[in-house]
């Protein structure tokens, strides 16, 4: 009971003195809260006393004064609300001295408000170890507006400096855990034990097929699917195997397809990959096509199969309905690459100024739009 009243003393005091300083700036009135409170350790949060089925008012007030969106942040973690002991201050002036805005340090809060329960010296530890693989703290700054979760989620420093220095080992470049840490953060996050399992599973496969150097194969896969590292070694081998017994791939052929392009369909999820391929095949089947048109289609572009069967459907028939052959389709797949609604544009644009895709082929449309703007404008000026 003692120590229940002296928390609610305690947070008496907050209340009082966020209200005498209702109308000084954020820093200022923060900065006063803030003296009446302690920060919390980030390394003890599950130790951390909790007020019985209460929230703690003061942090709502400092929240609200922050431009936090309180509600979004209870609804996401409501736990945090509950502490006695937290750090809104420091995290504040800590991502403001990084270059913050206070719209997107109240955004950070607001999507994931467990982000205040970080002590300054963890963040600082953290921060230090990013800035191994970014080159400015603007960078992260971005990333922490994109996903907040990439950088408050775990507070493991000790796990992300080995996770840093094992994937540096294996041969991958600094862009790659640039890209990494910006996409998949979640492998710096698992354990290095992980990590270690994924990449010398990919090592056995490569054994498995015949490969002379199964390190450089493991390193492959990785810098082509950043996203194989948060999944299952089950779920990859079970891909694996799907395509090997769809395609009828010899074992050298299987080692070039999937340290090349069709890495980067090994983390989608098996019935995900099994239903695609299924309707692929219908697909190929009512355009006239043979079982080599298809697995030609797959090898060369592997990413046909991420794209969902209604809107790969609504693709091929655009293309062909565009005056388009499944045979020029089926050579030139990353024409697959654009929406339906882009494809369907440029036809319109090319049919205006009478292209001939039958004389011409079809490589326009795999084209940035400056470029496809630049050459329908010498196509309107110069007709064919």
């Amino acid at each position: 009971m003692s120590a229940l009243s002296g928390m609610t003393a305690l947070l008496s005091l907050h209340r009082s003195l966020t209200l005498q300083s209702r109308f000084m700036p954020v820093a200022a009135q923060l900065t006063s809260t803030y003296l009446a409170r302690r920060l919390c350790s980030s390394t003890k949060t599950n130790d951390e006393p909790k007020l019985p089925g209460i929230e703690n008012e003061s942090l709502l007030e400092n929240l609200n004064l922050m431009g936090v969106d309180v509600r979004k942040a209870q609804e996401r973690q409501p736990g945090v609300f509950r502490r006695a002991f937290t750090n809104e201050q420091g995290v504040y002036q800590f991502l403001q001295g990084k270059g913050a805005s206070r719209k997107v340090i109240a955004g950070i809060i607001s999507r994931y408000p467990r982000a205040i329960t970080r002590s300054i010296a963890h963040l600082e530890q953290r921060w230090d170890l990013w800035r191994n693989i970014f080159k400015t703290d603007e960078e992260i700054v971005s990333i922490l507006d994109r996903s907040p979760e990439s950088f408050f989620r775990s507070s493991d420093n000790v796990n992300l400096e080995k996770n840093i220095a094992f994937l540096t080992s294996l041969g991958l470049s600094t862009k790659d855990l640039h890209r990494m840490l910006a996409t998949a953060p979640r492998t710096f996050s698992n354990r290095l034990e992980l990590n270690r399992q994924m990449v010398e599973f990919l090592e056995d496969i490569c054994s498995e097929l015949g490969g002379k150097n199964p390190p450089l194969f493991a390193k492959n896969i990785i810098s082509r699917n950043l996203y194989i590292l948060i999944k299952s070694t089950k779920r990859v081998r079970t891909n694996m195997n799907i395509l090997r017994a769809s395609l009828k791939l010899s074992d050298a052929e299987l080692l070039v397809l999937f340290q090349g392009p069709g890495a980067e369909i090994l983390d989608l999820s098996n019935e995900y990959l099994k239903r695609n391929l299924n309707c692929l095949e219908l697909k190929m089947v009512a355009l006239g096509c043979q079982k080599a048109d298809m697995n030609k289609l797959i090898i060369s572009y592997p990413l046909v199969l991420y794209i969902g069967p209604d809107t790969l459907s609504s693709k091929l028939d655009c293309l062909l309905q565009g005056g388009i052959t499944i045979k020029q389709i089926i050579e030139k797949p990353k024409v697959l690459d654009y929406s339906t609604q882009n494809i369907k544009g440029r036809l319109e644009q090319l049919h205006k100024v009478g292209y001939d895709f039958q004389r011409n082929g079809i490589n326009i449309l795999d084209s940035s739009k400056k470029r496809f703007d630049a050459k329908l404008e010498k196509l309107a000026a110069f007709p064919e």
